[in-house]
């Protein structure tokens, strides 16, 4: 048997909880047992597989960590020390996640070159002493926003570089469909890891920017603002139709 032990601060629970329930997902065909539990003010997710199946379940760890870092720990570093001017939140929402994706692939990299899965895996103490260089990489976008803070007052600049970075982000999916009804939105691509809940307007903007596809079809009511917005980021990748009694129709029959 495989094991690694991964522990996480107890102010992280929301990077424990993704970690644990992917691993339980991503490794299940894989004889793995996943478990996990607070001590000490921090969080351990303990996991062992057969050793016969040690680089496939290696290999998912890596991702998982990865992923985590990249999304969790890098908004956190942006929230703290990009400063931005006024803005509709839902705008504000969408510039730091395309921030976040922005060169996903040297975070990638960076993170992968140092990241070694012993019997335990400290993750605040690696991303904290092993990943100086991730964060020097990530200071300089953050330094680069700051700068030019004055100048994304203007609707028009701030737009303009947000479809830059948008226009820039790597293409994770050739096409999506979303969908609305009463209760939010939802997107149905080959995407498995996509949420299957209902998403909120800035839960969806965030999503679209992950995945960057390269055609969004979006089924919507004649009244939903979110439509002109994803228009303005992704202009002509996007297709949109307007149905009044859209939330009427079985979204699966439409997304087919």
């Amino acid at each position: 048997m495989w094991e690694l032990a991964i522990s996480v601060g107890s102010q992280n629970l929301d990077v424990a909880k993704f970690i644990y329930q992917t691993l339980k997902s991503k490794t299940s065909d894989l004889g793995s047992v996943v478990t996990c539990y607070e001590e000490f003010e921090n969080f351990f997710i303990l996991f062992g597989c057969p050793k016969e199946n040690q680089v496939q379940a290696s290999d998912e760890i890596e991702k998982c960590i990865i992923k985590a870092i990249c999304n969790f720990y890098k908004e956190r570093y942006l929230s703290q020390h990009l400063h931005l001017p006024t803005h509709e939140n839902i705008s504000l929402t969408a510039f730091k996640k395309a921030l976040i994706n922005f060169d996903k692939e040297t975070d990638f990299y960076i993170i992968s070159k140092n990241l070694q899965l012993d019997k335990n895996l400290y993750l605040d103490a690696f991303y904290s002493f092993k990943l100086k260089a991730l964060r020097e990489k990530w200071s300089e976008l953050v330094a680069l926003a700051n700068e030019n803070s004055d100048y994304l007052v203007s609707n028009e600049a701030f737009f303009d570089l947000l479809k830059f970075l948008i226009d820039n982000l790597e293409i994770c999916e050739d096409e999506i469909n979303v969908f609305e009804d009463e209760n939010g939105y939802f997107i149905k691509a080959s995407n498995e890891d996509l949420p299957h809940e209902s998403l909120s307007k800035e839960g969806l903007v965030s999503s679209l920017i992950e995945l960057c596809p390269k055609k969004i079809n979006l089924f919507c009511r004649s009244d939903d603002n979110t439509a002109g917005f994803l228009s303005k980021i992704f202009e002509e990748r996007i297709n949109v139709c307007y149905n009044k009694n859209l939330e009427k129709m079985d979204k699966f029959s439409v997304l087919k």
